[in-house]
């Protein structure tokens, strides 16, 4: 069986239960001049009719997300809750009203009896059999039809019960018991209808209590890798919560690494509110992420970079200084290259407090086309010659040599004395390439050092 069958078949058997409460209460109401049954008994159908609208919009509300209705039908489930609280209203102002007027009429000539007091057990023993035929269902299922069913029977419960006293009363001699007993009934049920008409009318405008938009903020605060909750939205349609949340994360995180943190921070919910429906929006933020990292992200994005490196940054009191090296492409002109500088350190001070100044090499950058490219000896040759000039250069290693259609791509290995620094292994490096570009036009040079 089903959820949605459970909870129909238990607002079935409760309608069932409310019409035979009904008809004992009216007609032994009326033989014995009870205002106070007759008044239960109008309310028991006025039940009948509140459960049966509970019957249609639970059927209703199951219906799938439609074109006009993209969270679903539960809001049809909360709109007869509403309806129903402001029918329950209407019958016990009418309740009052009526047993006001009949404290200023005559001592009646036939007064509530045995019957009355026995049509009065009988309600109350199916009430307590429809709240626990309510209870089981509500333990397999969820539903506010439910919830609105068993509360107005706990109401029943009550008023029964007031009505039953009343009749006690007037058997011991106080005729008024009876109306006193009305007159309490129709308060009893004005205020909790209102209370009611509160509630579902609270949940038709997507209001929420605020501990549950605490207790979903305070999940997401404490799920790893979140750095800040920017905005948490909730609704409810029918038993289910919708839940919009945007979520700030390290612009250091990969894509994937974005969507584990979605995953967990949506099974949290899920774990700690049942019937959740999560949806997570997730936007970087560069706190505390290192500023080289974003130096580098924020300038590779900028167009017409192909290459970022050796980017470095360093605090003084008078604020930071950065340098970075940026290729781009070799045919570019110089005055389109300092356009693209001026576009990185716009944006770099954009994202990056207290700038006090940046510091750009301009490259040019070269592609590698995926032809396979053709070895050239006599290139390589002249290259070694020229290595050989330099004496601290212990051993040259692979000289390779690639002609790349109008370029030439040269790698060579390098031996070096082993007490040299990298700074003057650098030095010697760099001499090398400048030599061997004078002598090679188009040459791209790269060089790879090892302590001899």
């Amino acid at each position: 069986m089903s959820l949605q069958d459970i909870k129909t078949n238990a607002l079935k058997i409760s309608l069932a239960v409310i019409l035979s409460a009904f008809a004992v209460e009216f007609l032994i109401g009326i033989s014995s001049n009870s205002l106070a049954l007759v008044t239960d008994s109008i309310h028991a159908i006025l039940d009948s009719v509140v459960t049966m609208v509970l019957l249609v919009t639970a059927k209703w509300s199951t219906k799938p997300p439609d074109r006009e209705h993209t969270y679903g039908h539960g809001k049809i489930e909360t709109m007869g809750s509403f309806v129903a609280g402001i029918i329950i209203l209407v019958i016990s102002l009418f309740f009052v009203y009526e047993s006001i007027s009949r404290f200023q009429e005559p001592r009646p000539l036939v007064l509530p009896g045995v019957l009355a007091v026995i049509a009065a057990t009988y309600t109350l023993g199916s009430i307590s059999f429809r709240i626990f035929i309510l209870k089981r269902a509500l333990k397999k299922t969820d539903g506010s039809s439910l919830q609105v069913d068993l509360y107005h029977a706990f109401m029943d419960m009550g008023a029964t019960s007031v009505a039953l006293v009343g009749i006690v009363f007037v058997m011991m001699g106080f005729y008024q018991g009876d109306n006193i007993a009305a007159l309490i009934l129709g308060g009893l049920l004005a205020a909790l209808s209102l209370k009611l008409i509160h509630k579902s009318g609270l949940e038709l405008t997507d209001a929420v209590p605020a501990n549950m938009v605490k207790r979903v903020r305070d999940i997401v605060n404490n799920t790893k890798g979140v750095m800040k909750t920017e905005s948490v939205q909730i609704r409810r349609s029918g038993s289910d919560i919708f839940t919009e949340i945007t979520i700030s994360l390290s612009a250091a995180s990969s894509f994937e690494e974005a969507h584990k943190i979605s995953a967990n921070v949506e099974r949290n919910i899920k774990n700690a509110i049942a019937n959740s429906n999560v949806t997570i929006h997730f936007e970087p933020t560069w706190k505390d992420v290192p500023a080289n990292y974003v130096i580098n992200t924020i300038a590779t994005a900028v167009k017409g970079v192909k290459e970022i490196h050796n980017v470095t940054s360093f605090a003084a009191e008078n604020g930071i200084f950065i340098s970075l090296h940026v290729m781009v492409d070799r045919n570019m002109s110089l005055e389109d290259a300092h356009h693209v500088s001026d576009e990185i350190e716009s944006q770099i001070k954009k994202s990056v407090a207290n700038v006090n100044h940046i510091t750009i090499h301009l490259e040019p950058y070269v592609s590698i086309p995926e032809s396979v490219p053709v070895e050239d000896i006599t290139i390589e040759e002249q290259v070694t010659n020229i290595i050989k000039e330099y004496p601290k250069v212990k051993k040259i290693g692979r000289v390779i040599t690639l002609h790349l259609q109008n370029i030439f791509k040269i790698d060579i290995d390098c031996s070096f004395e082993k007490n040299l620094t990298i700074e003057e292994v650098h030095d010697i490096i760099s001499g090398i390439e400048s030599k061997i570009k004078d002598q090679i036009k188009d040459a791209i040079v790269t060089i790879h050092p090892e302590p001899n």
